[in-house]
C-alpha cells in the first residue's frame, strides 16, 4: 500500500475529512476562482504540509455569527468552526473586552499576575461542577492535556494511563501517546511508555457484540485493566466523543466508581465540548460524575484567542515544587479577557438552555429525516454537539463513506460547511447562538443534499 493510500485509510477513520479524493477535485474545479486557487497555491508552497489539512479546502474573508465568508463573497453557515464558535464568530463583547484590555495592559510578564486573569480563573473555577477550584491556563488544549498528564504523574506517583481507542486529545508526542487516533500515532515512531488502551463505549464498535441489549462491558474492561495493571495513574478519555458518540448515561458513573477503587485519577477532556455546547455547562454534568481533572479549551477565547484551562480539585495542589505549564502566555491578560467576556456571555443569553432546546428541536428534524431515507443508519444528538450516520442497505450495513463525502460537498454548494468525521459521519456543531430561522436553513440544506446524493448512488 502506498503512503498517500494508507494516509487516506487513516483519514477515513479519523475526525476529519478526506482531502485528497474526486470529490474534493471536482468541488474546487467547479467553485474556485483563480484568486483564490492563486491563495492555496500560495498557502501550498509556504506551509509544511500534513494530514487533513493540506491542500486547503478554500481561503475565508470574513466571519460573523454562525457564519464564515469566503473570497468570492459566498457565505457558509458553519457547522464546523473547530468547535471554537459557542459564542459565535466575533461576538461584539468578545471583541470590545479584547480590544479594551489591549488598550490597558497587553501582556503579563512571568513571575507576574494581573487582574483579569484572576477574575477569569476564579469564575472558571465558581462555574465547574464539584469541587474543582484549582487552575491553570494554557495557550492551547493540548498543552492544558500534557499538564493533566504531569499532574496526575506527579500526585499518584504513577506513569501508566488508560484512554480510548479512536479517541483525540491533542497532536502533541504525550498527547497522541494517550490518543487513539492512527492518522496521529502511526509511523511517529516510539510513543510515552505506560499508555494502555481500551475499546470506547461506542456500540457500532463494541468488540464485545453488546448490541442493543448495552451491559456496559467496556466499563468492565476499563476496570479489569486497572485492576490487572494495579498502578495506573489515570483514566483520560473525552466525556462525550465529537464523533459524536453519546456513552450511556451509567458508563461514567461506573468508571467514576473503579477509578476510586483502584486509586487512579479521572481526567476528562471537554475541550471541544464544554461551554455548554451539550445543553449542560460542562457535558460530565449529564452523567452526575465529578473527574479529578477538567480540560477545556477550544471555545474558552471567544473564537479569537487560543486559550485552554486545567482545572483540578484542591486536593491536587500538590506540584509546588515542580514546572506543570509555565507557558509564557499562560496569564496573557488579552486571553483572559476574551474568556471571561465569553463565559459572561455564555450566561447572560442563556446560551446553555438555547443549546438544549435548540438541538431538540434538531434531532426531531433529523430523526424525521431518518425515518424517509434509507442512507441515514442513525442521528445523534446532545444539545448542539448533533451527528448524522451514513450506512449503506443490506446485511450487515456497510458505512457509507462515499456517499457521506458527496452530502458535503453538496451541502457546500448550498451554502453549509461541517465535517465528516470516521468516514460516515456527517458531524454538525453551530455557533450556540444561531437562530431558529438559521438552523431550520441549515437542516434544509443538509435534507436537500441528501436527496441529491440518494438519487444519484450507485446501487
Amino acid at each position: 500500500m502506498s503512503n498517500r493510500q494508507g494516509s487516506l485509510n487513516d483519514a477515513l477513520k479519523s475526525e476529519g475529512d478526506v482531502n485528497l479524493s474526486p470529490h474534493r477535485a471536482a468541488w474546487e474545479a467547479a467553485q474556485l476562482d483563480d484568486a483564490t486557487r492563486s491563495l492555496l497555491e500560495a498557502d501550498a508552497e509556504v506551509f509544511l504540509h500534513q494530514s487533513l489539512s493540506t491542500p486547503c479546502l478554500n481561503a475565508l474573508a470574513g466571519c460573523e455569527g454562525a457564519w464564515i465568508e469566503d473570497l468570492q463573497g459566498r457565505r457558509f453557515l458553519d457547522f464546523h468552526g473547530n468547535n471554537v464558535h459557542q459564542v459565535g464568530f466575533g461576538h461584539p463583547r468578545v471583541i470590545a473586552a479584547i480590544k479594551e484590555q489591549l488598550d490597558r495592559l497587553s501582556f503579563c510578564t512571568r513571575r507576574y499576575t494581573n487582574e483579569v486573569a484572576v477574575r477569569f480563573a476564579q469564575r472558571l473555577a465558581a462555574l465547574a461542577p464539584g469541587d474543582l477550584n484549582r487552575v491553570l491556563l494554557a495557550p492551547g488544549g493540548t498543552t492544558a492535556i500534557g499538564m493533566a498528564l504531569k499532574l496526575a504523574r506527579v500526585a499518584t506517583g504513577r506513569f501508566k494511563t488508560i484512554s480510548m481507542w479512536d479517541a483525540f486529545h491533542g497532536a502533541s508526542l504525550d498527547a497522541i501517546s494517550v490518543g487513539g487516533e492512527a492518522v496521529f500515532r502511526q509511523g511517529i515512531g516510539p510513543l510515552l511508555p505506560g499508555c494502555e488502551h481500551v475499546p470506547p463505549p461506542d456500540h457500532r464498535q463494541c468488540p464485545f457484540r453488546c448490541g442493543a441489549a448495552c451491559n456496559l462491558a467496556c466499563a468492565d474492561y476499563v476496570e479489569y485493566v486497572l485492576e490487572r495493571e494495579g498502578d495506573v495513574a489515570a483514566v483520560v478519555a473525552e466525556t462525550v466523543r465529537c464523533t459524536p458518540y453519546i456513552p450511556p448515561r451509567d458508563y461514567w458513573q461506573r468508571i467514576r466508581a473503579a477509578c476510586d477503587r483502584h486509586g487512579a485519577l479521572l481526567i476528562l477532556d471537554e475541550i471541544p465540548m464544554g461551554l455548554g455546547r451539550t445543553g449542560r455547562l460542562f457535558a460530565c454534568e449529564h452523567y452526575d460524575v465529578v473527574p479529578d481533572m477538567l480540560v477545556l479549551g477550544k471555545g474558552l477565547g471567544g473564537g479569537v484567542f487560543p486559550l485552554a484551562a486545567l482545572v483540578a480539585r484542591e486536593g491536587l495542589n500538590v506540584a509546588t515544587d515542580r514546572a506543570l505549564g509555565h507557558y509564557t502566555h499562560e496569564k496573557n491578560p488579552v486571553a483572559c479577557a476574551a474568556g471571561l467576556a465569553t463565559l459572561e456571555v455564555i450566561e447572560s443569553e442563556g446560551l446553555v438552555a438555547r443549546a438544549r432546546d435548540l438541538g431538540a428541536r434538531a434531532l426531531a428534524r433529523m430523526q424525521e429525516m431518518a425515518a424517509r431515507r434509507p442512507l441515514i443508519g442513525e442521528v445523534r444528538g446532545l444539545g448542539l454537539l448533533l451527528g448524522v450516520e451514513l450506512l449503506r442497505e443490506g446485511e450487515p450495513r456497510q458505512p457509507a463513506r462515499d456517499e457521506a463525502e458527496r452530502v458535503m460537498y453538496a451541502a457546500l454548494r448550498r451554502g453549509l460547511n461541517f465535517k465528516v468525521t470516521m468516514g460516515n459521519l456527517l458531524t454538525l456543531t453551530p455557533a450556540l447562538t444561531i437562530s431558529e430561522d438559521e438552523l431550520d436553513h441549515a437542516l434544509t440544506i443538509l435534507d436537500e443534499s441528501l436527496t441529491e446524493v440518494e438519487t444519484t448512488r450507485a446501487p
